[in-house]
């Protein structure tokens, strides 16, 4: 995993655990240029993680990358 995801899983993981959604949802947008209907499936995957590492996190932000350049 490269250290850019990894940087940007910490900083999303903190902003998820402070129940900052909102922060999460502008954070995705302005700096990964998710769109709002992948951000909210990012947001619900590490919710639902059982263990959200910056790694888990940084996987997650990886998937939906890669789908979005399919």
């Amino acid at each position: 995993m490269s250290a850019t995801w990894k940087y940007q899983a910490r900083r999303l993981k903190q902003m998820i655990d402070s129940n900052n959604e909102t922060q999460a949802h502008l954070y995705m947008e302005r700096l990964m240029l998710f769109p709002v209907d992948i951000q909210d499936r990012i947001i619900e995957d590490i919710s639902h993680l059982t263990h959200c590492s910056s790694d888990a996190v940084a996987t997650i932000l990886g998937h939906y990358s890669i789908l979005e350049l399919k």
